[in-house]
């Protein structure tokens, strides 16, 4: 049973082109694994909060002598980090917003990004500690070119995800919506349905 873990992060809820691209993307990978089951995160949702002091100094405490309040304070990154880790798939919205990211994917980063959690400072450098797992970068943008030199998006995406160990990564690129709609949904479609699809979990 594959286990899809779909991070949204578009201001635009239902109506999101990036949203609506990885959405097809899941159905495929739903329709080669009918046991396939998905879990929804939309970093839009107030529980995905930018960190703060308190945040990282609850991630240095050692779990064991973290106060009531600390545990509160990184129950949310715990949850996300759960999900992370119980996935096979990341599926990831990621619409181009100034050339980069939106601020609550960003916020999402900051609470699954965790030393000794999902990776570890070592002598030889960082280790990521997400193994096994295969990530989707569905990244739609009004008219930068994904992958162009002012593409700032799917580079940081790429790092972020190797840096916490997950390196089968597969960009679907849905670029300018801005400039002919349907064209960029029909090339995006296409793009869906070029993708490699997932070994059965």
């Amino acid at each position: 049973m594959t286990k899809v873990l779909h991070v949204s992060a578009s201001v635009n809820g239902e109506n999101s082109n990036s949203r609506q691209i990885a959405l097809k993307l899941i159905d495929r990978i739903k329709a080669a694994d009918s046991s396939a089951t998905v879990i929804e995160r939309d970093t839009n949702e107030a529980v995905v909060s930018a960190i703060t002091g308190e945040t990282v100094g609850a991630y240095y405490t050692p779990a064991e002598n973290r106060s009531e309040a600390q545990k509160k304070v990184i129950a949310a990154s715990d949850k996300m980090v759960a999900e992370i880790m119980d996935a096979d798939v990341l599926v990831i919205g990621a619409p181009m917003y100034n050339f980069s990211i939106p601020s609550t994917l960003k916020a999402w980063v900051d609470l699954i990004a965790r030393v000794g959690v999902t990776f570890n400072y070592t002598e030889n450098g960082p280790v990521g500690l997400v193994e096994g797992k295969k990530a989707y970068i569905v990244a739609a943008t009004g008219g930068v070119p994904v992958n162009s030199p002012a593409d700032f998006a799917t580079p940081y995406l790429k790092q972020v995800l190797a840096f916490i160990g997950i390196t089968d990564v597969e960009v679907v690129e849905a670029s300018g919506f801005g400039v002919n709609a349907e064209e960029a949904m029909a090339k995006a479609i296409a793009n869906v349905e070029a993708a490699k699809l997932p070994a059965a979990a």
